[in-house]
């Protein structure tokens, strides 16, 4: 959905743990607590971009109905991050599929962050920090001492379904942080027609049909 929208060039790149192991990157222990396998990823993205320019770092679980242009023209070369600043508090124990939810503060800042990967501020972010630091110094961005170095973003670029509300505007990024409509307890959330819809677009580009999930059986 992000390239489809994009009026600009964009290079979209998973973020594989399993990769990032194998190159010796990726050196943490599982962590109990760790909901997604890019949950400590993100972290890399200063690394992998050379330290050097801005680069994004998005959830799997977003719905992009923007152009990403326009979010790359609110970029500030003063800031170490920009994200959107949510005060999100969840209203369930579980996500994604049975997996545990953790409050914390700054919650969901993470899941969608610009990286100056250049600027002075992130140059702690080195492999021997990612792989030894808790998840909350992670997540909360421990490392920037100075929250003015910390830029906002609109909250329509990290849109959280069932939490924010925009009447009858469609956000930028949708984000499906506690369940998106894969999953059939969700099948009926916020915008589980879009996701369906941009589903069905993407489907009829395929040469042959994909494979599915358990889960997607319905």
């Amino acid at each position: 959905s992000l390239e489809q929208r994009a009026s600009v060039p964009v290079e979209v790149i998973p973020l594989k743990r399993a990769e990032l192991q194998k190159r010796g990157v990726y050196t943490r222990t599982q962590d109990p607590k760790q909901s997604t396998e890019f949950t400590y990823c993100r972290f890399f993205v200063p690394y992998l971009n050379n330290y050097k320019g801005w680069a994004m770092f998005v959830d799997d679980d977003f719905l992009f109905q923007g152009d990403i242009a326009d979010l790359l023209d609110q970029l500030d070369d003063s800031k170490a991050i920009m994200c959107v600043q949510h005060d999100y508090k969840p209203t369930v124990t579980q996500k994604l599929a049975g997996r545990a939810q953790s409050p914390y503060p700054r919650k969901n800042w993470s899941s969608m962050v610009l990286w100056n990967c250049g600027h002075p501020a992130n140059e702690p972010v080195t492999l021997s920090l990612i792989n030894a630091e808790s998840g909350a110094y992670l997540h909360r961005f421990s490392w920037i001492t100075d929250d003015n170095l910390i830029g906002a973003v609109d909250f329509s670029w990290n849109f959280l379904v069932e939490w924010y509300t925009v009447g009858d505007k469609v956000p930028n990024a949708i984000h499906y942080t506690e369940g998106g409509p894969w999953f059939p307890d969700y099948r009926n959330t916020d915008y589980a027609k879009e996701w369906f819809d941009e589903l069905k677009k993407y489907e009829s580009t395929l040469a042959k049909p994909r494979l599915l999930c358990p889960y997607e059986l319905f």
